[in-house]
């Protein structure tokens, strides 16, 4: 009797632990879904990664960061970091993370932190696949945890995530940035973080000044301008657009957020300038052509860089394919050149 008394218990227990953190994740959601989806909008992060994110890394607002520090997403300080830290052992002792003075602008901090030219090429995939995005933004290095993107994809399927970014919702924050200038002003359900003695252990340090956001647009938005006037073109499995008048390699890295000579490194381009109907590739060259173009004929006067840029691989490898010396810009006779490696017959 008293074994079924403790099974039927031990079961009510778990029962209610389910119900009340199913009540609690629903109050996160409901407190935070607006703010996700302004975000989506802003900066072409999906709102259910977002928001899953939210629920996973603060345990839905309820972790010592988000409680101390009002950091949701578990980022962590970094040398261009000038807000407060506050210093808690995770995958090691003592790390520093950043604080918020509320959770709005830890929303808003995640969301920019993913602009960074390590998670480019999550942007590379369309914001309703959030299956595509967890296992991207683990290939990113976002989490160390093998399991991360499982645990994502589980949130946002348990909780329908992946519905909350309907056109009515986006329609909304759209309206709302149209009328106030600004879509994610939200700041509710957080604290201000305690400021304390730097010799106090695992506690906050906030005595560097917080941060302020006035860009006039972010990355994001600066990236579908582009896109805009110059639409994306698909070789060799790699994104690329034309140079059109007043372009330069300079311009067209920060409006992607990436180094200018990281831009021309991908288009193996250093110490050259850009020309109208150039390609500009947005990422980095294939090391070699598809099977189908495995050799090709080259004519005199044309130029090793163009031909590379049209075949979308890099020069390194075509000459080292060919052993080409790097003096070599311009061919002077016709031709077969390889632009990947044959298999021996």
């Amino acid at each position: 009797m008293r074994k079924t008394l403790f099974v039927i218990f031990s079961l009510a227990c778990v029962s209610l632990q389910a119900q009340q953190q199913n009540r609690t994740y629903l109050a996160y959601i409901e407190e935070w879904r607006e703010v996700a989806v302004a975000n989506q909008l802003d900066y072409g992060v999906p709102a259910s990664i977002i928001l899953a994110q939210g629920l996973l890394e603060s345990a839905a607002g309820t972790s010592e960061l988000a409680k101390n520090a009002n950091n949701h997403f578990g980022i962590k300080c970094t040398s261009d970091w000038l807000g407060g830290n506050y210093y808690y052992d995770d995958d090691a002792k003592g790390e520093c993370f950043r604080t918020y003075r509320d959770a709005g602008e830890s929303y808003k901090d995640h969301s920019l932190f993913l602009q960074r030219p390590r998670y480019q090429t999550c942007f590379e995939i369309a914001v309703e696949d959030y299956s595509g995005w967890a296992y991207r933004l683990k290939q990113c290095g976002y989490a160390t945890d093998p399991f991360y993107p499982k645990k994502l994809i589980k949130i946002i399927e348990d909780y329908r995530l992946d519905t909350i970014a309907t056109p009515e919702a986006l329609a909304s924050a759209s309206s709302t940035k149209a009328a106030t200038g600004k879509t994610t002003a939200k700041n509710s359900g957080s604290k201000k973080a305690t400021v304390v003695s730097q010799t106090a252990p695992l506690k906050v340090i906030n005595s560097n000044p917080e941060p302020e956001y006035e860009e006039p647009l972010t990355a994001y938005q600066e990236k579908q301008l582009l896109y805009l006037t110059h639409p994306k073109q698909k070789n060799n499995g790699r994104t690329y657009i034309l140079a059109r008048e007043g372009d330069t390699y300079a311009n067209i890295a920060f409006r992607m957020n990436v180094k200018e000579r990281t831009l021309r490194n991908w288009n193996d381009a250093l110490g050259r300038d850009l020309q109208v109907g150039d390609r500009v590739y947005l990422s980095r060259k294939r090391a070699y052509a598809p099977k189908e173009k495995t050799l090709l004929w080259v004519h005199p006067g044309e130029s090793l860089w163009e031909i590379c840029q049209r075949e979308g691989v890099r020069m390194e490898k075509v000459q080292q394919l060919n052993g080409l010396d790097k003096s070599v810009r311009v061919f002077q006779t016709r031709q077969q050149i390889l632009l990947r490696k044959q298999k021996e017959a």
